[in-house]
């Protein structure tokens, strides 16, 4: 048997985290195996040993999957085999690529493939808290280059005690749940959600989560050193021409600055402007009589390098962005409400260049949508979808499906938004933003236009939520560094830092923050956060001109809701066998009817589109549930004649008997005499037999008693 090499971590609590290597997938170029109790994460690493020709960026995929035999279980659906990643895949998969990319070397351009594989599943030990960390020690046993490792631990904040990785009963009680990534050095990234924290306490949680960081990457520094796989793999992946980047440089460099200086707003003017000059540049250089072929690709990557130098120095030295806005300035913004006669809510919210169609349908418990993952088996009645068409950015090229980026940007908005949405919340919600312009945080739009369209269609949330997008701009050799608040697009693609917070007024429900620089102190981000809230206020303001609060009552149109509880033995009569009694009530009274057991009661809920509708599906059911009592008068029908009287449906499935004696104060000869089959007829409850429950029925005391007539006297 293989004996592998074996690196133990300890979490200081009793816990611990192993990290394997050397025997599982030995013939990728790192492999390990990260187990923490019963959760086994089997991650690896591939990397090309060339990059292919005129690649500039770094190619790295990073996969993670779940495997249904994880959890001993069946995969749903007709192929019963793993298919397409859910979106809780997606998510982790952005949680670890995010972490990894920001480290290989600027030069590296080889094809590289991570895979983090659930291969064993405990149920109180969440896999996502340590994908990244398996992520990392693969790279570290291989000979890819990386300036790692990390790590990624998640903090919890449970009774007011900082939990680092905590199980998922504990989790379920947190009101503050984060994933920080990080170096020994740098945070890396961070994502959350939480129940209006102040500022302080988020970077609290971060420190903590940092300095478990800093003992997992220790471990795999120490694993690197006694496998001796310190020295990574030569490559030359970049042709470089120093003299054509100098030449570059000299020619363009004044003219960017100017452009940046500018203070143009109009994005595509920007752009125009910033090509133009690199067009200029090729040109007089290679004119298109030229002998010599103009190197385009090395050309347009050391103009890459001018234009975004410019474009931060401008912003350090000159105190101007490319719009012109201060640092802490937010760009124009208006908002309206019921935009659409259609959704039961809408709302259109515009931030400068970005612009987001919000709308909310409200639905039934039938609308929610099944969680089938491997670890969680569920239903959510809460959605929010993201849509990010190429027309918002004016590109021209088709659209493919959902991307990746839009599920994590979706996601960010519902963790943003969810928790202000009522508990127990008879209604299942579906929010959908389509982004119709973009330049800057189009999820932190989502986040205020879905507050708008919750506002709109009449959901009580408990308070506005508004998010606004950091961006940071810093020299590492001067010092100098800017905080700005609502960032551009070329701000995020040129900076060091994109920062998305949401929240309310008095703290914050989410965030999300790639950092891209190393030494990065807690100062500055303490004034990122600072900063964030006075924007996040700021954008309150905006959208609370246009509605302050949920509308008292919900559209027309919108379905109505009631629900109450019955008793828990009562279930099973509304619904009738196969479902027939339910189906009949929803198909006579235009109704949806959903019933959920919990503990000794059900929880009705039926919904209409008008009130009459519900409140005659409501006495049905109700009439159903009813206990029958001695005394009451009750207008029945008559189910079946026998020759000793009649049996009488009172309730719906309750019937009583009629005694031909107690139909009429006279005597009958025969009960048809009285009555028929099918007849509706007034009956008082007169008893109930206490051993078997059977209900006897009168009519003729609800009848005038004949008077008795006087025998004549004799002579």
């Amino acid at each position: 048997m293989i004996k592998p090499f074996e690196k133990v971590i300890e979490l200081g609590d009793g816990r611990t985290i192993t990290i394997e290597t050397g025997k599982l997938a030995k013939q990728a170029d790192g492999s390990v195996v990260v187990k923490m109790g019963g959760t086994y994460l089997l991650a690896t690493v591939v990397s090309a040993k060339e990059a292919k020709p005129d690649v500039d960026f770094m190619p790295l995929t990073v996969e993670y999957k779940e495997k249904y035999a994880a959890v001993g279980r069946f995969p749903g659906g007709f192929q019963k085999r793993e298919a397409r990643p859910s979106d809780y895949e997606i998510l982790v998969s952005r949680l670890i690529d995010r972490a990894l990319r920001p480290l290989f070397p600027d030069d590296y351009h080889a094809d590289t493939f991570v895979t983090v594989n659930l291969i064993s599943a405990d149920a109180e030990i969440l896999p996502d808290q340590l994908a990244g960390l398996a992520a990392s020690a693969c790279l570290a046993v291989s000979d890819i280059p990386f300036n790692g490792p990390i790590s990624e631990v998640r903090v919890a904040r449970v009774d007011g005690e900082l939990l680092v990785n905590p199980t998922a009963t504990q989790l379920a009680e947190a009101d503050m749940d984060i994933i920080v990534a990080a170096t020994l050095e740098n945070i890396m990234m961070v994502e959350g959600e939480m129940s209006e924290v102040s500022e302080a306490e988020l970077l609290d949680a971060m420190k903590v989560a940092h300095d478990a960081i800093k003992v997992q990457c220790q471990a795999q520094i120490e694993m690197m050193e006694a496998l001796g796989k310190t020295e990574k793999r030569e490559y030359c992946h970049e042709e470089n021409d120093e003299e054509l980047e100098k030449k570059v440089w000299e020619a363009t460099y004044d003219k960017a600055y100017a452009v940046a200086k500018s203070a143009n707003p109009n994005k595509h003017e920007r752009i125009d402007a910033f090509g133009a000059i690199c067009d200029e540049f090729i040109e007089a250089n290679y004119p298109e009589d030229a002998e010599e072929e103009a190197p385009i690709g090395l050309i347009k990557k050391y103009y890459h390098d001018v234009e975004k130098e410019a474009v931060r120095k401008v912003v350090l030295d000159e105190k101007v962005r490319l719009d012109g806005r201060k640092t802490d300035e937010i760009r124009h913004i208006w908002s309206e409400v019921d935009y659409l006669p259609g959704p039961h809510g809408s709302a259109v919210f515009t931030r400068g260049e970005t612009q987001s169609l919000t709308t909310v349908t409200l639905g039934t418990k039938l609308d929610e949508k099944l969680i089938d993952d491997v670890m969680n088996k569920s239903y959510e009645r809460f959605l929010l979808h993201y849509n990010f068409p190429p027309f918002s950015t004016g590109d021209a090229r088709p659209a493919r499906g959902i991307s990746r980026r839009e599920i994590g940007h979706g996601n960010l908005a519902f963790r943003a938004l969810k928790r202000m949405l009522p508990q127990d919340y008879a209604y299942t919600v579906r929010i959908v933003s389509d982004i119709l312009e973009s330049n800057g945080s189009s999820s932190m739009a989502t986040v205020c236009a879905g507050t708008l369209a919750l506002m709109d269609a009449g959901v009580p949330i408990k308070k506005p939520v508004t998010g606004i997008a950091m961006g940071l701009i810093t020299d590492t050799e001067t010092g100098k560094f800017a905080v700005l608040s609502d960032i551009l697009g070329d701000e995020d693609h040129l900076g060091d830092m994109d920062f998305k917070v949401t929240g309310t007024r008095e703290g914050i429900t989410a965030t999300q923050m790639d950092i891209k620089v190393d030494g990065l102190s807690y100062e500055v981000l303490e004034q990122a956060l600072n900063q964030a809230r006075a924007g996040r206020l700021h954008i309150m303001d905006k959208i609370e001109e246009t509605i302050k609060e949920p509308r008292e009552d919900y559209k027309p149109h919108a379905p109505r809701i009631i629900s109450f509880d019955i008793p828990k033995d009562m279930i099973g009569s509304v619904i009738g066998p196969g479902g027939k009694i339910i189906q009949e009530i929803q198909a006579t009274t235009d109704t949806v009817i959903t019933i959920e057991e919990e503990g000794d009661v059900g929880h009705v809920a039926i919904s209409a589109s008008n009130k009459d509708s519900i409140d005659a599906a409501t006495a049905k059911v109700k009439a159903i549930v009813a206990v029958p009592e001695v005394g009451e008068v009750y207008r029945g029908k008559v189910k079946s004649i026998v020759p000793f009287g009649a049996f009488v449906e009172i309730l719906p499935g309750k019937d009583g008997l009629l005694h031909i004696s107690e139909i009429e104060w006279k005597r009958l000869e025969k009960v048809e005499d009285a009555l028929k089959e099918g007849e509706e007829v007034e009956v008082k409850l007169i008893e109930v037999d206490q051993r078997s429950g059977k209900l006897k029925l009168s009519r003729k005391v609800l009848l005038p008693k004949p008077e008795r007539k006087e025998k004549p006297k004799k002579d």
